[in-house]
C-alpha cells in the first residue's frame, strides 16, 4: 500500500508538536489521534467542504484541533531532543 500522506517519522500519537496556522499564532500540544486511514485520496466523502485532517492535537491551552501534516512540527524543545 503506497503511503498517501508522507509524514516526518517523529510525528506519532503521543508526540509533542507545534501547530502552525496562517491565521493563528503557533500553539503547542500533544498528538492524540492519527486519522491517516480517512485521509487517503481514493476515499470520497461526497462533499468538498470540511475536509478530513490527519492529526488530532490536544493543545496545552485545552483546545482540540485537527491538522494536516504540513501544519505540524515536532516540538523538540519540549521533548528533550
Amino acid at each position: 500500500m503506497p503511503e498517501q500522506n508522507p509524514v516526518k517519522p517523529d510525528i506519532v500519537v503521543g508526540a509533542r508538536v507545534r501547530v502552525r496556522r496562517e491565521t493563528e499564532t503557533t500553539a503547542q500540544g500533544v498528538v492524540i489521534e492519527d486519522f491517516a486511514e480517512l485521509t487517503t485520496s481514493g476515499q470520497s466523502l461526497g462533499r468538498d467542504w470540511a475536509p478530513v485532517h490527519r492529526w488530532a492535537v490536544a493543545l496545552d491551552d485545552g483546545r482540540l484541533v485537527f491538522a494536516h501534516d504540513g501544519e505540524l512540527d515536532v516540538d523538540s524543545a519540549s521533548s528533550g531532543q
